[in-house]
């Protein structure tokens, strides 16, 4: 209960200072589009790199998965396929939680305390 208490204080004084807000927010932001976090999935063969922000950067295939593209076989193409969703969704649950520790920090740099269901902020 005192937790709770504690957290409305600082947001009500936070509020009040809508500019650090504001600053806070900017950071995040900045920070997370900048942010590079790389998924992979069949050992390394294909990894994703992708932003804070989720945003898909880059896509490597190993030559040996390339070659499984150019034989043709519907098999090998749907693999393909499966490997590349895996290694992005891999990147993409990685920069979700770097970019839940750069929001914690901002979070405490404002003087926020831990805040139940924040860390379910970004899904």
């Amino acid at each position: 209960m005192f937790d709770s208490l504690k957290t409305a204080g600082a947001l009500a004084g936070l509020l009040k200072n809508k500019d650090a807000l504001k600053q806070a927010g900017e950071r995040i932001k900045a920070k997370l589009a900048d942010l590079r976090v790389q998924g992979g999935s069949g050992g390394g063969a294909v990894r994703a790199t992708v932003s804070g922000d989720l945003r898909l950067i880059s896509l490597h295939l190993d030559p040996p998965v390339l070659m499984g593209l150019s034989s043709g076989d519907e098999r090998s193409r749907e693999m393909i396929e499966g490997m590349i969703c895996e290694a992005v969704n891999n990147a993409n649950d990685l920069a979700k939680a770097a970019a839940q520790r750069e929001i914690s920090r901002e979070a405490e740099a404002l003087g926020l305390p831990a805040m139940p269901g924040l860390e379910g902020l970004l899904g």
